[in-house]
C-alpha cells in the first residue's frame, strides 16, 4: 500500500489542490508544514491525529515544520459564528513557550514561530507587497468567511487568511516548503496560501486537508464536557485519557484506530473483527488507549493508568499508591481534615450526608466503604492511622459516591 492509499484508507485525506499530490507524497522528499495558533500552552487529544500526519509523513521520506502561530494567535482565526476575544501578550508568548516545547518533545521535529518575520512586517508593506494579491471578493468567496458575513467580522480577523497565506510563501522562499497540511476547516486558508505562492512566484506549491476527527454526535473529539482532554500529562493524566477511551462509542472504534494509530491495515481489522465479536471486551477501546498514551507518555504511564482503573474497579483501593490515588480521584469532591473524628460526624461536616441522622442510616445498611472495606461501626474513628500513607481516606458510599479526605 503506497502513503497516499494508507492515508486515504485511514480516512486522513478530505480535499487537495492538485492531482499530483498523490504521486509526489508517493516520491518522498517534500518539506511540508503543519500548524496551530497558541490558544493554550498545550495542544489537546483532538490536535493529535492532525499532528500524527507529521510522523506519518516523515517516515515515508518528507520533512516536517511544525508552526506555532505566534503572530495568528494574536489575531485569531475566525471562528464560524463570532470574534474571537483577545488574549493578551503574555498568555500567548506563555502558550508559544509551552506548545515549541511540547511538539519538540513529541515529534522532536523543527519547530518555527510565525511572529519571527511577521514582526518585522509595517502595515505599508504589508498592504503592498501582500494585500495587493487578495481580491475581496476571493475571499469574500472563502466559506469560513461567507458564513460571518450576516453576524459582521472584524477587518483583524478579515485578513487571518492573508496571514496564514504570508506564512506558506515565507517557509516556501526560505525552507523551500511546497506542502501544508491542515485541517479541513483551514481549507479557505490554505488555498489561499497556494494562490499567493502562484501569484509571487509563478511555482506551484500543494495542499491537503484531513477530515475534523469527531465523537457519534459530530462534538470534536478529545473534548470532555466542555473540556480539552490535554497532551499534558501534568494538565490531563494518563489515567483521564485511558477512561475517556475506554468510554468510546464502539462505532467509532474503528475510525479513532485508523486515524490515532500506527498500527497496520491488517492489525486493525483483526482487532475491529474481534472488537465486533464482544464488544463488551471493549477490544478496541483498550488497544486504542495503550497505543495512544504509550505513544504520548510513555509505557509505564499507560501500566499506571490501567492499574489505577483496575483498582477502582474493583474497590482495592489500598493497591494504590497517594499518588496514584489522586490521580485517580482527582475529580471527585475532596474534603480537609485538620484532625481526626468519629465516622458519623465527619459524615456530615463533609457533606457525604445531609444529617447525622442519615449519616447513621448509611452507616448502618452498609452504603460505606472506608479504603474499600465495609464499615458498620457508628463509634468508628477516622485517624491518621485510617489514612493511606496517613494522608488520604476514601470514602465511598454506595456504589459509585466518592469523596477523598485529605489529612492537612
Amino acid at each position: 500500500m503506497t502513503l497516499f492509499e494508507d492515508l486515504k484508507w485511514r480516512g486522513l485525506i478530505k480535499d487537495y489542490t492538485s492531482p499530483e499530490i498523490e504521486e509526489k507524497l508517493n516520491q518522498g522528499g517534500m518539506t511540508f508544514y503543519i500548524g496551530t495558533d497558541p490558544t493554550a500552552d498545550s495542544m489537546h487529544l483532538g490536535h493529535l491525529s492532525s499532528f500524527l500526519i507529521s510522523k506519518r509523513l516523515k517516515d515515508a521520506g518528507h520533512n516536517p515544520i511544525l508552526l506555532i502561530g505566534g503572530a495568528t494567535g494574536r489575531i485569531g482565526d475566525p471562528k464560524p459564528t463570532e470574534e474571537r476575544s483577545m488574549k493578551s501578550i503574555e498568555e500567548i508568548e506563555k502558550n508559544v513557550e509551552g506548545l515549541t516545547k511540547q511538539a519538540k518533545d513529541l515529534f522532536g521535529f523543527e519547530v518555527v514561530n510565525n511572529y519571527d518575520w511577521i514582526k518585522k512586517l509595517d502595515v505599508v508593506t504589508f498592504l503592498r507587497d501582500y494585500g495587493k494579491y487578495f481580491n475581496i471578493n476571493y475571499m469574500l468567496d472563502k466559506d469560513i468567511i461567507r458564513r460571518r458575513l450576516d453576524t459582521g467580522i472584524s477587518f483583524t480577523e478579515f485578513t487571518y487568511m492573508i496571514l496564514q497565506a504570508l506564512d506558506f510563501l515565507h517557509l516556501f522562499k526560505t525552507k523551500n516548503c511546497t506542502l501544508q497540511v491542515a485541517g479541513s476547516d483551514q481549507w479557505g486558508n490554505i488555498t489561499a496560501g497556494v494562490d499567493l505562492i502562484r501569484k509571487v512566484t509563478g511555482e506551484e506549491a500543494y495542499a491537503f486537508t484531513m477530515p475534523l476527527i469527531t465523537d457519534a454526535t459530530g462534538k470534536k473529539f478529545g473534548k470532555s464536557e466542555g473540556n480539552a482532554l490535554w497532551l499534558d500529562k501534568k494538565k490531563t493524566s494518563s489515567y483521564e485519557i485511558y477512561q475517556f477511551l475506554l468510554n468510546t462509542e464502539d462505532s467509532m472504534v474503528e475510525t479513532y484506530l485508523k486515524a490515532y494509530t500506527f498500527l497496520s491495515k491488517e492489525q486493525i481489522e483483526d482487532l475491529v473483527k474481534k472488537h465486533n465479536v464482544e464488544p463488551h471486551l471493549r477490544i478496541g477501546q483498550k488497544a486504542l488507549a495503550e497505543e495512544i498514551i504509550t505513544f504520548l507518555h510513555g509505557q509505564e504511564e499507560y501500566e499506571k493508568a490501567v492499574k489505577i482503573s483496575e483498582a477502582l474497579f474493583s474497590g482495592n483501593i489500598k493497591e494504590l499508591s497517594l499518588n496514584e490515588l489522586e490521580i485517580g480521584f482527582r475529580d471527585v469532591p475532596h474534603y480537609d481534615l485538620t484532625e481526626g473524628g468519629n465516622l458519623v460526624d465527619i459524615l456530615v461536616t463533609s457533606g457525604i450526608a445531609t444529617s447525622k441522622r442519615e449519616a447513621r442510616e448509611f452507616v448502618g445498611n452498609g452504603s460505606i466503604r472506608i479504603n474499600g472495606e465495609k464499615v458498620e461501626d457508628l463509634n468508628f474513628e477516622i485517624t491518621k492511622d485510617t489514612a493511606i500513607e496517613g494522608k488520604i481516606v476514601v470514602i465511598r458510599k454506595g456504589k459509585k459516591s466518592y469523596t477523598l479526605l485529605r489529612f492537612l
